[in-house]
């Protein structure tokens, strides 16, 4: 039997676990051999070039900025500082909020990030030459050098931003920040509003350092409230809102349908994954963080959260609304993605590699659509790691998780906690052309082949991913 198809068993990696102890290094560092390969091509063949697929961004913008990469020391809250990455000095980098339909510019520079930079808009359907990905739709920015981002954002809800060059290296040390997306016509008064960036920054030699970036001003007891919580890092986060019945009011920057009332409901956030919840400030504080690591919501001691307790399921939450397809269809393509684990060696030394279809990035065919397609995808995880699967430029409506139909409010999703045994299958309409990276967001595991990429007919690329252009 090749030993790189075989199913790593509990023994096998327990072993790589305590090779990674003695060599001094991360786990997964230790264990990962990547399978980049310089000069590696993307994309089909066509007349449209990824180039090309900018959207209507002519003119002058209605909102500009600039974002300057940096190599910096960031000071950590225990009061130790790591060789940090930072856009504008600040890691998280600023907190961009904008409306829908106007014309954004972004201005990416790259002051001293040798890696290289780009920006990705996760969970923004941009048009594909805005997508931001080194070797897919552009170049990665040099020290030097810039970019410049033009799009009309013309969803309503939470995203963030992050480089997509050398991601698995570049993200957990700085490079990214939460993007904001307000109603073209605000309804009502708006509720008091937070952006809470759940991440983890890395030491050397030592475990990482969970934060709950963000934080609360002044908030009057019977003020409406919206706490919108993003996941920056590769693993799960468990949030937990201790003090105050909350409702989960969207998922993925999309709106929840008839939310109800939550209380001591622990909320499993996927790697690169948004849920905005919203609550009423009572007389008391509240506390929204992820394990030890909160913010608190008006004065006095944070209580203490629940150590277990329900999980939120979004599959039976809220009530039904109508989509524009469901689990009938019909549906013009059907795609499977089988998630696994695979356990070999690379030079002699045990290597995990994660595989869609048993295979890696570089030998793994793309999903090829035509525009108007109406995609139905299953995706099963028979490996040994959860895998939150990320797709750009699309929205994906869950239909059932193990047979069990949703029954809920419509869950679009544009990142997907794939548990170990479960099976999902969801569908979307292809109808933002271009070639998309389909990935598992643990940059770890993208970073090791867990890549495929969604190509539409007629469409190529001239960037080449290699030395220069590493993307996961």
């Amino acid at each position: 039997m090749d030993p790189t198809s075989q199913r790593p068993s509990l023994l096998v990696t327990a072993v790589i676990a305590a090779l990674a102890a003695l060599l001094g290094v991360g786990a997964c560092a230790a264990v990962v051999a990547s399978p980049r390969v310089a000069g590696h091509p993307h994309g089909g063949s066509g007349p449209r070039s990824v180039s090309d697929l900018t959207g209507a961004v002519d003119g002058p913008p209605d909102v500009r900025f600039t974002l300057t990469a940096r190599a910096a020391p960031i000071t950590l809250p225990d009061g130790s500082t790591i060789d940090g990455l930072t856009f504008d000095g600040r890691a998280p980098g600023p907190e961009l909020r904008v409306r829908q339909g106007l014309l954004v510019e972004v201005v990416l520079r790259n002051e001293s990030v040798p890696e290289g930079v780009t920006l990705h808009w996760h969970g923004l359907d941009v048009p594909n030459a805005q997508d931001g990905v080194a070797g897919v739709t552009q170049d990665a920015v040099p020290i030097g050098g810039e970019h410049v981002y033009r799009f009309r954002p013309q969803q309503v809800g939470t995203f963030w931003y992050h480089s997509h060059q050398d991601a698995a290296a570049t993200v957990p040390r700085g490079l990214f920040g939460a993007l904001v997306v307000e109603p073209a016509e605000p309804a009502g008064t708006a509720p008091a509003d937070t952006v809470l960036l759940g991440h983890s920054w890395p030491r050397r030699g030592q475990e990482s350092i969970p934060t709950v970036e963000g934080s609360f001003g002044a908030v009057a007891p019977g003020t409406r409230v919206r706490a919108r919580l993003v996941n920056t890092d590769s693993d799960t986060q468990t949030w937990t809102v201790t003090g105050a019945p909350f409702r989960v009011v969207a998922i993925d920057g999309v709106d929840v349908h008839g939310p109800t009332d939550l209380r001591d409901v622990r909320l499993r956030l996927p790697a690169g994954g948004r849920y905005d919840v919203e609550l009423t400030a009572p007389p008391g504080p509240v506390a929204i963080g992820v394990g030890a690591a909160s913010t608190v919501l008006g004065d006095g001691p944070a209580p203490e959260p629940p150590s277990d307790g329900p999980v939120f399921d979004p599959l039976h939450y809220g009530t039904p609304a109508p989509t524009p397809f469901d689990a009938d269809g019909p549906f013009t393509s059907d795609q499977t993605l089988v998630l696994d684990t695979v356990v070999g060696r690379s030079r002699g030394i045990p290597t995990v590699r994660w595989t869609i279809n048993g295979r890696l990035h570089d030998d793994l065919p793309p999903i090829r659509v035509t525009e108007g397609d109406l995609v139905r995808v299953t995706l099963r995880n028979e490996g040994t790691d959860p895998h939150p699967m990320h797709l750009h430029g699309h929205h994906a409506l869950v239909l059932s998780r193990n047979g069990d139909t949703a029954t809920g409010s419509p869950w679009w999703t544009d990142t997907l906690l794939v548990e170990q045994g479960q099976e999902y299958v969801v569908a979307f309409r292809a109808d933002n052309p271009g070639i998309w990276m389909d990935h598992c967001h643990n940059l770890t595991h993208a970073a090791a082949g867990m890549v495929l990429h969604l190509e539409y007919a007629g469409v190529s690329t001239p960037f080449v991913v290699g030395d220069a252009n590493t993307p996961e």
